[in-house]
């Protein structure tokens, strides 16, 4: 085990020297068979469609828009990935992280709440399961969530699984 930790910390220190903390945080921070996951353009505008339909939301309801937070979006999207590679569906990942932990290992001192789905096919899709899920629904009507971050992954066959972490910076 504490060889384990050791190859870690050198591993990390190795990463900083070559790529700059940032970049090995983010590394470092990945569950280790999310590597395998990469992310699209594509996906890329699927997520911030998500974002525009919710704040299609909460505009109706008299909340202000959602800022997309880089920062949440890596959260959300290491998430997604880490239930994909690891074939379950939870909102504690597989090494028992909570999507606060998950944030602030990304960065993000102030998530306040996390939606996840899988197989919904379209950005629409989702959106529409979650605003007819009584809890899902109040995570994105919450006028005190300032901020979001939508991460898609898709399993070989497509199937995607998506999170949305909110916070309140």
């Amino acid at each position: 085990m504490i060889r384990l930790v050791r190859r870690a910390a050198v591993t990390v220190a190795m990463l900083t020297a070559a790529f700059g903390a940032t970049a090995a945080v983010s590394l470092a921070t990945a569950a280790p068979a999310a590597a395998a996951v990469t992310w699209t353009s594509a996906d890329t505008q699927v997520e911030d469609q998500i974002t525009v339909l919710i704040n299609q939301k909460r505009t109706a309801a008299k909340c202000g828009v959602l800022r997309t937070e880089q920062k949440l979006r890596n959260a959300a999207r290491l998430h997604s990935a880490d239930m994909v590679t690891r074939n379950f569906f939870s909102h504690t990942g597989s090494n028992g992280s909570t999507f606060v932990q998950r944030a602030v290992r990304s960065g993000y001192n102030n998530a306040s709440a996390e939606n996840i789905a899988w197989g919904y096919r379209t950005a629409n899709d989702v959106v529409t399961a979650w605003m007819n899920s009584a809890p899902h629904r109040a995570n994105i009507l919450n006028c005190a969530n300032k901020a979001v971050g939508v991460g898609v992954a898709r399993k070989a066959d497509g199937t995607p699984y998506w999170t949305q972490d909110f916070g309140r910076v």
